[in-house]
């Protein structure tokens, strides 16, 4: 083994299935590489191969999670006593690639659609027969006249599609449909998690709700806690509050038999926190339990929407660093600019519209005898276009430009939104996208051509 690589791998924290990262490691020449039962992948060579900027997503990576994660939810249910069900239903918003939304199916996921498009593609599974019809579909989002077509049309076709009614309009569409229905809750317990709007346009109010004349198939409550939440309790006080809705709105509804609680699970994208899924869920269903039997009430099924929490660790990007630069400026954290030949803008874009910290680690380790702290740029001409890091730079090995050898970063995490928000800032082209699974590589998106991207703009 390289002989820096034992210390590297704890520095970037890399092999440690707390962080998700269980998947990686370096080999002795001091390469990242990525393992999947006996199959090894060896990041460099992708890299070197089909060129950066790359995306990498592993398949195999989100079917373990998703598999992982209905497991839990039955051993806990076995273990609890537990009389209602667990529904995972992957959000497509959070990666609607084809690759990843089959993976999902395959794997036991039921689906959640936020537009007409989206449901427009579960349209298209059932028309190439790829799914089982059993599988349940709900429908979020503002639901267009369209939109509400075509949950009509797949109602009629035999398949399980949900709406979840979330304001006034789909109210009137909705609340004696002969198909099953549910209807959101906006939620007013504020929480300590990302994107959590002290005021939220979507559904209706405890009062509202309340006073609504009975529906006719009524099944599920939603409300959404928000995202990336920073501790257990955060989740049990939006659900306490969820669960007393919930309770009153049954006696009146004695259809309703699910709650869900939407997404937000986070992951330790920046490395300072781990996150237990399986205490977390836990406790839910331990609520649930209590306060179901302390009022007689059957327990009800447990709906979740966690997507961020399975996809994003699916996917790494690639770079190489084409130009360093030293920081001379006083009182600055990094002493080094590194210089990559992507854009953070444009593919990791929530590096810069919400201040996405990532973890970053090298591809190819040989130069890890020193570890600086350096800034990393984007190959927009924007000065935003920039990575600083999760406490105001990234350690990686110290590199000159002017080494014989190229070096290459990962960002680690990026299966989620990233793909869905890219932009094309300074006309620049998405990374090549390669799908790695069973010893196979595919390649899922070409690099744009100045042409291809010209088109988009009318050129």
């Amino acid at each position: 083994m390289h002989k820096n690589a034992r210390v590297s791998k704890k520095l970037w924290k890399l092999g440690m299935k707390e962080y998700n990262t269980q998947y990686f490691d370096f080999n002795k020449d001091g390469d990242l590489i990525a393992k999947e039962g006996n199959n090894v992948y060896n990041i460099r060579y992708l890299a070197e191969k089909f060129g950066t900027s790359l995306e990498i997503l592993f398949p195999y990576i989100l079917e373990e999670r998703v598999e992982d994660l209905i497991d839990l939810a039955s051993s806990l249910i076995k273990k609890l006593k537990y009389q209602g069900k667990f529904y995972y239903h992957f959000p497509m918003k959070s990666n609607q690639t084809k690759e990843v939304v089959m993976a999902m199916v395959g794997e036991g996921a039921n689906i959640e659609t936020a537009s007409y498009n989206e449901l427009s593609l579960v349209r298209k599974m059932l028309e190439q027969e790829s799914f089982n019809q059993k599988m349940r579909i709900l429908c979020n989002g503002p639901k267009t006249d369209k939109y509400i077509n075509l949950i009509d049309e797949l109602q009629h076709r035999g398949l399980k599609v949900i709406p979840i009614i979330e304001g006034p309009n789909e109210l009137k569409n909705f609340q004696y449909s002969r198909y099953d229905v549910g209807i959101r809750l906006d939620m007013p317990v504020k929480t300590n998690s990302s994107w959590n709007k002290k005021i939220d346009r979507f559904g209706f109010t405890k009062e509202e709700i309340l006073k609504m004349p009975p529906f006719k198939n009524l099944k599920v409550l939603h409300y959404r806690m928000g995202a990336k939440f920073d501790k257990p309790a955060d989740v049990l006080a939006t659900t306490k509050y969820a669960l007393n809705v919930y309770f009153e709105l049954k006696a009146k509804n004695p259809s309703l038999d699910s709650i869900d609680i939407g997404g937000g699970m986070p992951i330790p994208y920046e490395r300072d926190k781990k996150y237990q899924a399986d205490k977390i869920l836990e406790r839910i269903f331990e609520l649930l339990k209590k306060e179901s039997e302390k009022r007689g009430v059957p327990h009800p099924n447990l709906v979740c929407e966690w997507g961020r929490y399975i996809v994003a660790p699916a996917q790494v990007t690639i770079y190489k660093v084409i130009d360093t630069k030293n920081i001379t400026h006083k009182n600055i954290p990094a002493k080094k600019w590194y210089v990559v030949d992507g854009s953070f803008m444009n593919d990791l874009i929530d590096t810069w519209s919400i201040d996405q910290k990532w973890a970053v680690a090298p591809v190819n380790n040989k130069y890890d005898e020193k570890i600086t702290d350096v800034w990393l740029s984007g190959s927009s001409c924007d000065s935003d276009d920039i990575y600083t890091g999760v406490e105001s730079s990234v350690s990686l090995p110290d590199y000159n430009f002017n080494e014989n050898e190229p070096f290459y970063i990962v960002f680690f995490d990026t299966g989620a939104y990233q793909d869905a928000l890219a932009s094309s800032h300074c006309l620049l082209s998405s990374p090549l996208k390669i799908v790695v699974e069973n010893g196979h590589i595919v390649v899922a998106r070409k690099r744009a051509s100045p042409d291809d991207m010209g088109k988009e703009f009318g050129w």
